[in-house]
């Protein structure tokens, strides 16, 4: 039986940094993990790390993943934030799969 995404409970993948800069999230993650693959892969006019600013929306959800909330449980917190416009919640819970689908997140 699958499980309803709202259900799920994300955590912070371990090779995810954040940096805040401007009041937005900026996550940043190496490029390769292992050090051989950054030495001998990474291409020499490219940063071993790779950087991805979150917007306002992003920078909310972010902020709320502790590994304890549910993304229902995130959702109902930014109500407000998103003034509760329609299918704020399927937003969050997109940009959620796709943080999954990607190794920002473990559920």
């Amino acid at each position: 039986m699958k499980q309803n995404v709202f259900d799920l409970i994300p955590v912070i993948s371990k090779h995810i940094t954040t940096e805040n800069e401007g009041g937005l999230l900026v996550i940043t993650f190496p490029r390769f993990r292992s050090k051989f693959m950054q030495r001998y892969f990474v291409p020499r006019n490219k940063s071993a790390i790779i950087r991805i600013r979150l917007d306002e929306h992003g920078t909310a959800v972010w902020g709320l993943i502790d590994g304890k909330r549910s993304v229902k449980g995130i959702a109902e917190q930014l109500a407000a934030h998103f003034q509760q416009e329609e299918n704020y919640e399927y937003r969050i819970a997109e940009f959620m799969l796709q943080l999954y689908k990607q190794g920002f997140v473990k559920i």
